[in-house]
């Protein structure tokens, strides 16, 4: 059975989706190959402002509207009894100030329903076995479908698979695992209404620091369901993991948390719990002949900030944008204007990564004092306008942070000396 189509796209998660809806917009014929059956449990549900306005972009965002998801207009942190506000409103670069914190099963079918109503063709199902980048109509895919086989032509390829990208397994292309020993334990679990009232600001999405490489998450959604997760080195999980059943694994660490011990110490796992380990990865080349990777197949950094979304949908509403000239004739240079911006956003938000654990990230946030100014521009990195160049934030990311830390380590280090000094002379 042969299907033709301008485009190509593996997976309907947001990256591809959102390359879909708007290439549908514009006229062309899209055809995307999704290997499970929509609504499906994934995570990745705290979203970055940045998103909302390229579902504005795509036409995607007025249904988002309607579903009545929680909506998330930053964060709080919590470390040894400190509290640290992340507001998006306090935002250096002009964006969107807000989002959402959402269930990925029934957000992505949203999302999924809006690019069929803009004309995309999504075959759900559709597992693909075979990809064929030199067929004389450009790109052959190869799929199976209840135990047949589908064969699907199109002009170009745009790869939005996900973990362990679908050409990155077929082609052998150069994706390299980070190997830093992370790993990640969560479940959904369901809270009444009297359960959340119970406990100050119950829907604030919170991040509580157990160790200065391992974190929780507590992501509260509006239909009753919470996303609960535990993600550090893996060290930190051999006693939980050591009682060999996942469910006792995730209430041993719940255990641990000061703030939300009490909260979610007897709540009801609705999914999982479940593990990734080494999820960090990222391709050495983002984009080849006749094909693109966007979205998580490009790589994927770490749950802390939330940047995954954020990222997909970036990629692949610029892989659409410049597929879009491309198929009218008009030369691109992928390597310049996909690959190197890309790139250049997973720098910026590595450093953010980095920096948190191994601590100075976290000694900017728990501080205190930080001057309004440096706290816009790294609230501005974290809601995901990691390509606003003006942000000396974003520009010198490499140097900026560090420099921050260092700077709050040396004033408490010198206040700290006066009041030393001020304690010796009151005793004189």
């Amino acid at each position: 059975m042969g299907n033709s189509t301008d485009v190509l796209i593996i997976g309907a998660g947001p990256s591809g989706t959102a390359a879909a809806s708007w290439l549908a917009k514009q006229g062309h014929t899209v055809t995307v190959l999704e290997r499970a059956v929509f609504p499906r449990f994934v995570i990745g549900e705290s979203l970055l402002p940045l998103s909302m306005g390229h579902w504005e972009e795509t036409g995607q965002l007025p249904a988002l509207m309607e579903q009545g998801y929680e909506v998330k207009n930053g964060a709080s942190f919590f470390r040894d009894g400190k509290e640290f506000d992340l507001a998006f409103a306090e935002n250096y670069t002009q964006g969107w100030t807000w989002t959402w914190q959402v269930p990925r099963d029934h957000f992505d079918n949203i999302l999924a329903q809006e690019a069929q109503r803009m004309g995309a063709d999504i075959r759900f199902g559709h597992e693909v076995l075979r990809v064929d980048l030199g067929h004389p109509e450009g790109v052959e895919v190869v799929t199976r479908h209840n135990g047949q086989e589908h064969h699907f032509t199109g002009r170009f390829l745009i790869d939005s698979s996900g973990y362990g990208g679908t050409l990155a397994r077929l082609l052998n292309l150069h994706d390299k695992p980070a190997g830093n020993g992370r790993m990640a334990l969560f479940a959904h679990v369901r809270e009444s209404d009297a359960h959340r009232a119970r406990y100050p600001d119950p829907m604030r999405i919170s991040f509580e620091v157990l160790a200065r490489d391992l974190w929780f998450w507590s992501i509260p959604f509006s239909d009753g369901r919470t996303s609960l997760g535990f993600v550090g080195h893996n060290a930190h999980f051999t006693e939980a993991l050591a009682l060999g059943d996942e469910a006792a694994s995730m209430r041993h660490m719940i255990k641990l948390s000061k703030v939300f011990g009490d909260r979610y110490a007897d709540v009801e796992f609705v999914h999982g719990p479940q593990r990734i380990s080494e999820y960090t990865h990222h391709n050495a080349d983002l984009t080849g002949e006749r094909y693109v990777l966007t979205g998580n197949c490009a790589g994927f950094l770490d749950p802390v900030f939330s940047s995954g979304v954020a990222f997909a949908t970036e990629s692949g509403l610029l892989a659409a944008k410049l597929l879009h000239r491309q198929l009218k004739g008009d030369a691109v240079d992928w390597k310049a204007e996909y690959e190197a911006h890309i790139k250049h956003g997973t720098e910026v938000f590595r450093t953010y990564v980095e920096t948190w654990y191994d601590g100075d990230l976290q000694e900017i946030f728990f501080a205190g004092d930080v001057e309004q100014s440096h706290k816009e521009r790294i609230v501005s990195v974290l809601a995901g306008y990691v390509w606003d160049r003006s942000n000396p934030y974003v520009s010198k990311h490499d140097r900026a942070v560090r420099a921050l830390a260092q700077s709050i380590r040396l004033l408490r280090a010198e206040r700290s000396k006066t009041a030393q000094h001020q304690a010796q002379n009151d005793k004189q």
